[in-house]
């Protein structure tokens, strides 16, 4: 859309998308720490309210990512309004 405008794009607009990756990243992250963690209580044979912490990290960066998500769509919905000639 830069390269169509011919000039940069407001800085909201890449903050935004930056926000988006960041938090994608963190949902992996939790993802992969549910998964291992999971993996490892289940040799052991630990209690399952260890399970649950994990679980609520994740579902709190989903919401997380939900919420950078929409603010990123509307970003680029506004940045390809300003891309668009009049």
């Amino acid at each position: 859309m830069e390269r169509l405008r011919s000039s940069p794009l407001h800085a909201n607009i890449s903050t935004a998308l930056d926000k988006h990756l960041e938090v994608i990243h963190v949902v992996q992250s939790r993802r992969k720490d549910e998964i291992v963690n999971a993996s490892n209580r289940q040799r052991q044979g630990a209690p399952r309210c260890q399970d649950d912490r994990d679980v609520f990290a994740l579902a709190l960066a989903i919401k997380e990512m939900s919420v950078a998500t929409r603010k990123a769509r509307t970003t680029l919905w506004c940045a390809l309004q300003m891309t668009l000639p009049k």
